[in-house]
C-alpha cells in the first residue's frame, strides 16, 4: 500500500478523501492539528498530529511515513472570519502551503493534490465557469486559495513539482455508509443548518437575501456530494504519477440549485417543515455558481456517483440524526 499524506486528514472532506485512498489500496496518512479536525474521523490509516506551518512535524511526518504524494486539505475555511482576521488566513493557508512545498522539495516528495475552491474565481463573468474564467477573489480566503496556486508553477519549473489543484464548488451529504460525516463548530455550510432547523437544534435557517437575479430571488449554488469530491483525488493521483502535472479542475455536478431548492428538498426528505427567516443579502454573495467540469469529466475519467441534490441530504440527513450535534465524537446514537 502505497502511503499518501494527506494534510486536514481528520477533516470533512480530508477524511472523506482518507476512505477513498483506502478503498483504492493506498495507505492514508492523516496529518492534522485537530484545531478543526476530529480524531474520531480517522479510520483508515495513521494521524501524525501536527500544524502544516511546523516544519519539524512535517520532516517527521515524512521520514516516518515516507510517501508518495500529498493531498493537501489543511487550511482555515470560513469567509467570514477570513474578511475579520485576514493575516490569519494568509498566515495559515498561504504560508503553511509554502511550508508543505519546501519540506515536499527537501524530502523527494513529487506529487501534490491541492484542495482548492470556486472562490478563486470571485464573481464570476460567465456560468457554468470555466478553469480558464478570470480569477478575481472576494474574499481573502479565496484569495489565499489563489496565492497557494500561484506558488506551484515555480516549484514545477524549478524543483519538479507535478500538482493538480481541484477547485470544488459546494461540498455537501455525507459517507454513504455513515462511518464519517460534516462536523464543523461553528457550522456555516447551507445544507447542515437547514437539517439543523429541519430537526429543531437551531430555531430557524435564514435565507440571505431573496433578490437575487434568480429564478427564485435566493443564490444558486452547484453542489458536489463529499464522496465524489475524494474520489477525485484518487482520481489525480493517479494521473499525476502517469501524465506528470495536470494543472486546474473545477469539481461540480454542473447543475444549479437555489437556496429555496434546497430548503424544499430537505423538507421533502425529511418529512418535516423547515422554519425560515428572511435575511439581507450578504456582501459579495455572487448570484450564481455553476461549474463546467467537463475537463475533469474528460482528462480525469470523473464522474459523479451522487449527482442528485436529495442524495446528498438523504446521506446528510442518515449522518445528521445519529451523529449531529457533536456526538460522533463518542458515537451516541440520537433517539
Amino acid at each position: 500500500m502505497k502511503p499518501i499524506l494527506v494534510t486536514g486528514g481528520a477533516g470533512y472532506i480530508g477524511s472523506h478523501v482518507c476512505k477513498a485512498l483506502a478503498l483504492a489500496g493506498y495507505l492514508p496518512v492523516a496529518f492534522d492539528s485537530l484545531e478543526m479536525g476530529h480524531a474520531w474521523a480517522v479510520r483508515w490509516g495513521p494521524l501524525e498530529r501536527g500544524n502544516i506551518l511546523d516544519r519539524a512535524r512535517l520532516d517527521a511526518a515524512f521520514a516516518a511515513h515516507r510517501p508518495h504524494a500529498v493531498v493537501h486539505c489543511a487550511a482555515y475555511a470560513y469567509v467570514a472570519e477570513s474578511v475579520a482576521d485576514p493575516g490569519r488566513y494568509i498566515r495559515n493557508n498561504v504560508a503553511g502551503t509554502l511550508t508543505l512545498l519546501e519540506a515536499m522539495r527537501d524530502n523527494g516528495v513529487p506529487d501534490l493534490v491541492f484542495s482548492s475552491s470556486c472562490a478563486t474565481y470571485g464573481e464570476p463573468q460567465t456560468v457554468p465557469i470555466p478553469e480558464s474564467a478570470p480569477q478575481n477573489p472576494v474574499n481573502p480566503y479565496g484569495r489565499s486559495k489563489l496565492m497557494s496556486e500561484q506558488m506551484f508553477p515555480a516549484f514545477a519549473a524549478v524543483h519538479g513539482l507535478r500538482w493538480a489543484s481541484l477547485r470544488y464548488f459546494n461540498a455537501a451529504g455525507a459517507d454513504p455508509q455513515g462511518e464519517i460525516g460534516e462536523e464543523h463548530d461553528p457550522e456555516t455550510h447551507l445544507l447542515p443548518l437547514v437539517l439543523d432547523a429541519a430537526s429543531g437544534r437551531r430555531p430557524a435557517i435564514t435565507v440571505f437575501g431573496t433578490d437575487h437575479a434568480t429564478p427564485d430571488g435566493t443564490c444558486v449554488r452547484d453542489y458536489v456530494h463529499v464522496a465524489d469530491l475524494a474520489s477525485a483525488h484518487v482520481a489525480a493521483l493517479g494521473a499525476l504519477a502517469a501524465q506528470g502535472t495536470l494543472g486546474a479542475f473545477n469539481l461540480g455536478n454542473e447543475t444549479g440549485h437555489s437556496v429555496r431548492q434546497v430548503i424544499d428538498t430537505v423538507s421533502a426528505v425529511t418529512g418535516r417543515d423547515v422554519p425560515v427567516v428572511l435575511g439581507e443579502r450578504r456582501q459579495g454573495d455572487p448570484p450564481v455558481l455553476i461549474a463546467d467540469s467537463t475537463r475533469a469529466r474528460n482528462e480525469l475519467a470523473w464522474r459523479p456517483r451522487f449527482p442528485e441534490l436529495a442524495d446528498m441530504v438523504r446521506t446528510a440527513w442518515a449522518w445528521h440524526r445519529r451523529y449531529g450535534s457533536g456526538t460522533a465524537g463518542n458515537c451516541e446514537e440520537l433517539k
